[in-house]
């Protein structure tokens, strides 16, 4: 999926699913990959050190390269996770559900995925304002095929008459900049809204006006 990817060793005895000891692995790896998705969000790639991953998970760097090879190795797990639960957000896209639902829970979770793991988005930004040399490959397959998917599903509601004929693709590509810019830019947000950070209204506001807007623009029914 993600290149070079390999951030695992499934022989070694604390590996998942060999009890007590995968658990424990589960734990160790959860730790450093919160910590590792914070790390890489505020410094970059180039400026995140494997020491600094440790230390913010509370565990001896000798664990990181045990579990994680390579800043690397960590780094595309990192992406990896980040990529998994965003496509799952678009779950709700599909043929059989009524435009206006699922345009309104895949906005909500957005807006709500920004709220809780802002780290996680902005992981992503920094690695696309860079070039995106982990995730070139992907974007062109699998992540291409992700959004063609989902496109065809919003223009199958235009042609059957259910919404305003959009480009299903662009769509989505406005879901995501006016969703993502509350993790991304958080900062620049809360400055102007006076605040030392932004507020949970806000978010729910966003979500509102946001919602309001590309449902009215799609030709659907605002609830």
């Amino acid at each position: 999926m993600i290149k070079g990817q390999d951030s695992s060793s499934p022989g070694r005895p604390d590996a998942p699913g060999n009890g007590r000891a995968g658990s424990k692995r589960a734990v160790s790896e959860a730790r450093l990959l919160k910590a590792a998705e914070e790390v890489f969000a505020q410094t970059g790639f180039a400026g995140a050190r494997t020491a600094q991953i440790a230390q913010r998970a509370g565990l001896p760097k000798a664990n990181l390269h045990y579990y994680f090879r390579t800043k690397e190795a960590i780094y595309q797990r990192v992406l990896e996770n980040v990529l998994q639960v965003w496509l799952a957000m678009g779950d709700s896209i599909q043929p059989d559900v009524d435009p206006a639902e699922a345009l309104t829970r895949y906005i909500a979770a957005k807006v709500e995925h920004s709220r809780r793991r802002p780290f996680a988005s902005k992981v992503f930004a920094n690695e696309l304002l860079h070039g995106a040399p982990q995730l070139k490959g992907y974007l062109r397959t699998d992540l291409r095929k992700w959004v063609d998917a989902k496109a065809k599903i919003i223009e199958s509601w235009s042609a059957a008459g259910k919404m305003a004929p959009v480009d299903g693709r662009h769509l989505l590509f406005l879901i995501w900049a006016m969703t993502q810019t509350y993790a991304d830019f958080d900062v620049q947000v809360a400055a102007v809204l006076g605040r030392d950070r932004v507020a949970p209204r806000d978010y729910q506001e966003a979500t509102a006006l946001i919602t309001r807007l590309l449902l009215s623009g799609c030709g659907l029914k605002v609830g």
